[in-house]
């Protein structure tokens, strides 16, 4: 399955060595997927937005309600594939973009940051969840939260510390609030270089989450099976 994925960040240069950049990280989580890279944050954009069967979007240090040329383009580009019912998987920021763009909210969560692993509750049961688990842990790094959903929307995920984790809008589109394409290693060594951003309690408690185990495999199954129905 032909996949764009739309970058709406790099790893940055002094992390490149050691993790590499973003796509290969997509690359690993979703081995079914044939992915074709646009650095929309770098002003590459799909020629045609039917040169893909589905896109996925990344999440980004930016916040979607800036005002950017390529988050302002971005959306414009979110609303078509909406509009045109191509299945679509936001991640993090790619989450808040299908909010955003769709007639939602995304502002900065009054409680701070959300890192490490957090456990999310099912709220739904789908047919492309499968096979099915209550509840998932999956990695976070992020401030701005999903505070309203757009139209034809439903909660499928939720969590004490990031109420929509996960949500779909109508049949094709999806999104989760938590990275799926991190390894604990990667989001560590964010937790550890931003301490002054994020404070040494936050720091802290993420690092300990990190001896939970991760059901991002699992969840990349999952979204595989929904970009595929």
């Amino acid at each position: 399955m032909k996949v764009g994925l739309l970058l709406c960040d790099h790893v940055r240069s002094e992390y490149q060595e050691q993790f590499g950049d973003y796509p290969p990280m997509f690359a690993v989580a979703w081995p079914a997927f044939d992915f074709e890279v646009f650095a929309v944050c770098d002003g590459e954009f799909p020629a045609s937005i039917n040169d893909c069967e589905a896109y996925l979007s990344s999440g980004s240090r930016y916040s979607v309600y800036e005002e950017h040329d390529w988050i302002i383009e971005l959306k414009s580009l979110v609303k078509e594939i909406g509009a045109k019912e191509i299945p679509y998987l936001g991640v993090c920021f790619g989450h808040q973009m299908l909010a955003e763009a769709l007639g939602g909210k995304v502002r900065k969560e009054d409680r701070g940051w959300c890192v490490g692993i957090h456990r999310f509750e099912l709220q739904e049961q789908t047919s492309w969840m499968n096979p099915y688990q209550t509840s998932l842990n999956l990695l976070m790094m992020c401030q701005d939260q999903v505070q309203e959903l757009p139209p034809d929307s439903k909660v499928l995920a939720s969590a004490p510390t990031c109420p929509v984790g996960m949500f779909q809008v109508g049949e094709r589109m999806l999104g989760v609030q938590a990275h799926p394409e991190f390894s604990k290693t990667y989001d560590r060594v964010l937790m550890e270089n931003r301490v002054e951003r994020m404070g040494t309690t936050v720091v802290q408690a993420g690092i300990d989450s990190l001896a939970l185990p991760l059901d991002a495999e699992l969840f990349c199954q999952w979204s595989t099976q929904f970009l595929s129905r």
